[in-house]
């Protein structure tokens, strides 16, 4: 309720009007405002900047190939990218030093490969916090950078999945990053794949909401593609029935053990299933042979904390 009260509220905003010479797109430490996305970005470059965002909704897309950049709403949940995609991957393709996305709402994002992305993370360290991706393929889609990490924080994922012809997407899909935090966030609705599916080495999953309840053709909550080190603690599961895997909600390497996983932690989380739900689930599936750690965990319904295959 919260995510649609939100979005009824921002389907009111349109980009503002501005005097001539001035826009909605200002470069912090310049002091100078841009008429787009495009042009603050550029005038960074190479350095080290913010953009501070207007209140509105918008159709820019951006694309970094250099810098450090924070894009940063001046009032979180007040800035909506809609349907707004650069080079057919995403909202932001971000292959710069780092960047930092803070307060911005992605919507409507949909390419013909069915992997439309808010961002599209293909190198350097990215920090996502108070931001949502709603209704589209992908919220966050990364390529591989070993030597950076991916953290999120205090953001929404929703109502993303598979493309209307039935290819594949996921709420979150991070590659061969170093590695991923994830942490205050919630995970509903979704229309298919997993919610999160990582292939980083090292993964901090903590205090998280994942909510299936009203999921359609969803898979895995987590999915630990090739395995991952590190915690997946305190956060709170519903296994709903509309999926098209209920088997299990946490997968470690299912697609072979290219990572370690020994000494991975699952700890004090709480799963459980809708009402009605008539088939037998798995808290934690461990493909990889390693052990791992699973201790205060709290379960009710049809379901068995932890199997091996």
């Amino acid at each position: 309720m919260r995510i649609l009260a939100f979005l009824a509220a921002t389907t009111m905003l349109a980009a503002p009007a501005f005097p001539q010479g001035d826009g909605p797109f200002t470069v912090v430490e310049q002091g100078r405002s841009f008429g787009s996305l495009y042009d603050a970005v550029q005038a960074i470059g190479d350095g080290t900047g913010t953009i501070r965002i207007a209140p509105g909704r918008y159709r820019d897309c951006a694309v970094q190939e250099a810098g450090r950049i924070s894009f940063v709403a001046t009032t979180p949940g007040s800035v909506v990218f809609d349907s707004a995609i650069c080079e057919d991957k995403a909202t932001f393709v971000l292959r710069g030093r780092g960047s930092k996305v803070d307060g911005i709402v992605f919507t409507r994002t949909f390419v013909d490969d069915g992997n439309g992305a808010g961002i599209r993370i293909e190198k350097g360290d990215l920090e996502v916090v108070n931001s949502m991706f709603v209704d589209g393929q992908c919220g966050i889609l990364s390529a591989s950078d070993p030597r950076s990490t991916i953290s999120i924080d205090k953001s929404t994922f929703a109502r993303l999945g598979k493309h209307p012809d039935g290819s594949g997407a996921h709420a979150l899909y991070i590659g061969e990053y170093g590695a991923l935090k994830v942490t205050r966030s919630r995970f509903e609705q979704g229309t298919g794949g997993h919610y999160v599916k990582n292939r980083a080495p090292r993964v901090e999953i903590v205090d998280n909401s994942f909510d299936d309840s009203k999921g359609q053709a969803t898979n895995y909550m987590i999915d630990l593609s090739n395995g991952a080190t590190g915690r997946i603690a305190d956060n709170s599961f519903v296994q709903g029935n509309g999926k098209d895997n209920w088997t299990t909600m946490i997968t470690v390497a299912p697609e072979g053990a290219e990572n370690a996983s020994t000494g991975l932690v699952v700890e004090n989380n709480r799963a459980s299933t809708v009402p009605g739900f008539r088939n037998d689930t798995v808290l934690v599936r461990n493909w990889s042979g390693d052990k791992v750690v699973l201790r205060g965990n709290v379960l009710s319904g049809r379901m068995t904390e932890y199997a091996r295959q």
